[in-house]
């Protein structure tokens, strides 16, 4: 997979790609990161990538023409035919505008990256970018949560790690990535139900521990140690459930539950209650 950032800072990616997995996978040839410097598609003495907004406002926002010059040297497809690929199912790149206005960055959205040749990301910048940047040249705006940034690079930053970890090869142990929180479903063959070491079924991840067993009094739970793995599937099914309740209820809409999960979730609704 190749990923092109198109952005004003290029110097802000040599520490993130520079480590971790993504350097990994870069030196392993499963993916390739090339930073495009929009003030080199300028054509005034003072490099101007931004200008004041028709109507009046705040703040400066992001020219047109610095961003469609990159890209269209860059020998993307056009975006008729990206978005007519897309509708078909058989997408291979896709140009992205990093905004605040645009739909919600999640692990299933990585995961339809992950299959693609090629992803363009585009950094805004300041105010904004010319709206004709998301009407005629991007094919579809991501934010990484509801909070604003001086610009999208620390985005472009977050989806590339997100969606590099997901190329096979990436990571050593790939069963690890079908255990994650936010991960989609995952079956055993023999008993329909989340493995006990992989799967969080959409749910928040189970808790983890380590070695000493005991650590200043703070002991591993006993379930973990016995070597009963049908016991320890439940009990971090449980976790998983409580966590999520906890910190992420919305979740919980999306998740497919079973009767046993159904309990649980009853079981510590009403221990809350009584407490």
């Amino acid at each position: 997979m190749k990923a092109d950032i198109l952005t004003i800072f290029p110097g802000f990616f040599q520490g993130p790609l520079d480590h971790g997995i993504t350097r990994r996978a870069c030196e392993m040839g499963l993916a390739k990161v090339e930073v495009h410097d929009l003030r080199q598609f300028t054509h005034d003495k003072h490099r101007t990538v931004d200008d004041r907004p028709f109507g009046g406002g705040e703040g400066m926002v992001l020219k047109p023409e610095p961003l469609f010059e990159c890209l269209e040297s860059s020998q993307v497809a056009p975006r008729s035919d990206r978005v007519n690929d897309r509708v078909a199912g058989r997408a291979t790149q896709s140009v992205i505008l990093l905004s605040a206005q645009g739909q919600r960055f999640t692990q299933q959205v990585a995961a339809e990256l992950a299959v693609l040749d090629r992803i363009v990301l585009v950094c805004g910048r300041y105010e904004g970018v010319d709206e004709r940047v998301a009407d005629f040249l991007a094919d579809r705006e991501l934010s990484i949560g509801d909070y604003v940034l001086s610009g999208g690079e620390l985005a472009a930053a977050v989806i590339i790690e997100a969606v590099t970890r997901l190329l096979p090869g990436a990571v050593g142990n790939e069963a690890s990535t079908r255990q994650e929180s936010f991960t989609a479903h995952v079956e055993t063959e023999a008993s329909g139900a989340a493995d006990s070491t992989c799967g969080s079924g959409g749910l928040l991840d189970y808790p983890h521990y380590t070695r000493p067993a005991d650590f200043r009094g703070m002991p591993v739970p006993e379930v973990l140690l016995n070597g009963d793995h049908q016991e320890i599937r439940r009990w971090r099914r449980q976790r998983a459930l409580e966590k999520t309740l906890r910190n992420r209820p919305d979740l919980l809409e999306g998740v497919k539950l079973s009767d046993e999960d159904a309990k649980i979730l009853a079981r510590i609704k009403a221990s809350r209650e009584a407490k």
